[in-house]
């Protein structure tokens, strides 16, 4: 039902890791891995991102992962990668944004437009802007 058609059961750790590497030569763009064990560890790590189910993973899985869900519900994974979606765009934004306000205060403070003074302050003003942009992805 949810399209899955490859199921690969009781590997060991090293098989994990050649499953993942067979995985990532069939899809480019990248393999999450899920896991929650110490046998996980080494093919959390290997993966595009790793997962690991916190409530009930292991300490190394944990370390070994980029991600730790503190629940052992794994609908929370769609969650979380809708979550990672919209934290990278607010990112995206306040980056350009950054950018496009130092291209504007460098120029004006080296021609005088601007006193350094005021350019420090725009420049600060600037990242309070950023911060409560990211805040948006709090409230989510």
């Amino acid at each position: 039902m949810v399209g899955i058609d490859d199921v690969q059961t009781s590997l060991k750790p090293a098989d994990k890791l050649r499953a993942l590497a067979a995985l990532e030569e069939r899809r480019p763009g990248g393999v999450l891995m899920v896991g929650d064990g110490v046998n996980d560890a080494p093919a959390l790590a290997a993966a595009t991102c790793g997962i690991a189910m916190g409530a009930i993973g292991s300490d190394a899985a944990i370390e070994a992962a980029d991600v730790a869900l503190m629940s052992n519900d794994l609908t929370k994974v769609p969650e979380a990668l809708v979550l990672a979606q919209q934290v990278r765009g607010v990112s995206r934004q306040n980056i350009a944004f950054s950018i496009a306000l130092l291209i504007v205060l460098i120029p004006a403070a080296l021609f005088d437009v601007l006193g350094v003074a005021a350019a420090v302050a725009a420049h600060e003003v600037g990242e309070l802007v950023a911060v409560a942009n990211g805040l948006r992805a709090g409230r989510t």
